[in-house]
């Protein structure tokens, strides 16, 4: 694996992790994390297959055709519109229980680009 491959899964379980940590203490962050965790698992991905990532990458290379399933497509989104939402939101705000949806999103996504390349990406510490 490279480098930058190593590093972007090293970020996606620490924001997995932070996540997990932050639901019942701040759930617009926990939010966020959960997406960030996804994000950087689908980096570390594409980096590993040499590809350059950016969101409209991850949808027409990976989220939209047969590699993932309905639930993942919809779970990134859902990560993507919460994380919005968490981050600038203004008067709205992700409740404790859409943090609890996210991580758990999040955990799909880390599984699902573990499993498509599980030499290079250890497992991630216990689902939520």
């Amino acid at each position: 694996m490279n480098d930058f491959a190593a590093d972007e899964w090293r970020r996606a379980t620490a924001s997995l992790r932070a996540a997990r940590s932050l639901i019942h203490i701040d759930a617009d962050s926990a939010a966020s994390r959960a997406y960030y965790a996804a994000f950087h698992a689908v980096s570390a991905l594409f980096a590993l297959r040499g590809q350059s990532f950016l969101r409209a990458a991850v949808r027409r290379d990976w989220v939209k055709p047969r590699d993932w399933d309905k639930e993942l497509r919809r779970s990134y989104d859902y990560l993507v519109d919460l994380r919005e939402t968490g981050d600038y939101g203004g008067a709205s705000h992700a409740s404790q229980e859409d943090a609890e949806e996210a991580v758990r999103k999040a955990n799909l996504v880390l599984e699902a680009v573990r499993r498509a390349s599980p030499q290079a990406f250890p497992e991630t510490d216990a689902p939520c």
